[in-house]
């Protein structure tokens, strides 16, 4: 069996490896059902009645309804069927029946949402607070559809098989697809408005995307280069009760030998150290990035990563 059938076996495992009516089970496909219609409610009261077309399937269909009237979701189902199915023979069996149920929901939800909306928006006359509150929206539905590790479909999917082939990074060409249909919009309806606050719901979804899947977190990785390590090193240890490690490093300008001092804090942490730092060593190098998540002892364990 080669690799590749191997890596296609494990990501299928992945995603449907819920025992079925267990915990896990209902939990998963309570974020799609809550995910979906959350995402819904975005696209029928904001993003729809101004137009506004974000990318991918909806924006397709949204943008095929304000041209010919035909309805949002079931459009959206006419492209997302074949799109799966397509992926599913180039790409392998990597979607699972949670996608298929996901974008089935989707379509009743938009569909019966609108007929009761009859197309009207939830704030008059504000496309720019409609863009920023209908991507938040959809962006919150979308992050727990991934949390229910589900794949989104759609264009997600058609990027995935250009990637193949092209061998393009998938990250640029998401990014490429959903803008081309932007620029499509333009054409269609002729309003610049329409494209730019399509890029704002665009911009919007995806932070909110990564705020719902991977949480706020409030901790920093710190690097420090001293020549008083071991002295900061106690004081992480010590006081602070954290780990710290110390990395062998050479400066390329000088070529000296140093030793680098690396450990994770949260916010309060790291405002206590770097006090005790200025008075230990005021000349110390301390660089200080963001950590999306840390897992390990003293932070997230593997079970709550695996349960969350």
């Amino acid at each position: 069996m080669n690799l590749k059938v191997k890596n296609l076996k494990r990501v299928d495992q992945y995603l449907n490896s819920e025992t079925l009516f267990s915990k896990k089970w209902f939990r998963s496909y309570a974020y799609i059902v809550v995910g979906t219609f959350i995402m819904s409610l975005g696209y029928v009261y904001f993003i729809n009645p101004y137009k506004i077309v974000p990318g991918g399937v909806y924006g397709i269909s949204i943008m095929i309804h304000h041209l010919i009237g035909s309805p949002i979701g079931v459009t959206a189902l006419f492209f997302n069927i074949p799109i799966t199915l397509l992926g599913i023979k180039v790409l392998g069996p990597k979607f699972g029946i949670k996608t298929v149920v996901g974008f089935v929901l989707s379509a009743i939800y938009i569909d019966v949402l609108n007929y009761l909306s009859k197309g009207t928006p939830l704030v008059q006359n504000d496309p720019l607070l409609s863009s920023i509150f209908g991507g938040a929206l959809i962006g919150l539905g979308v992050g727990l559809f991934f949390k229910s590790k589900a794949t989104a479909g759609g264009s997600d999917v058609v990027s995935m098989i250009i990637a193949k082939y092209s061998r393009l990074p998938l990250g640029q060409l998401m990014m490429i697809v959903d803008s081309s249909i932007v620029v499509v919009s333009l054409i269609a309806f002729r309003d610049w408005r329409i494209p730019l606050y399509s890029w704002i719901v665009i911009f919007i979804t995806g932070k909110m995307i990564d705020f719902v899947y991977e949480g706020v977190s409030y901790d920093k990785m710190v690097y420090i280069i001293s020549g008083k390590n071991h002295e900061i090193c106690d004081y992480i240890v010590g006081v602070l009760n954290r780990s710290a490690t110390i990395i062998p490093a050479t400066g390329y300008y000088t070529n000296n030998n140093k030793e680098m001092v690396y450990t994770v804090l949260n916010r309060r942490e790291l405002t206590i150290l770097l006090e005790q730092i200025r008075e230990i060593d005021p000349m110390a190098f301390v660089s200080i990035t963001n950590a999306s998540l840390i897992v390990g002892e003293g932070f997230k364990s593997i079970h709550e990563l695996n349960e969350s």
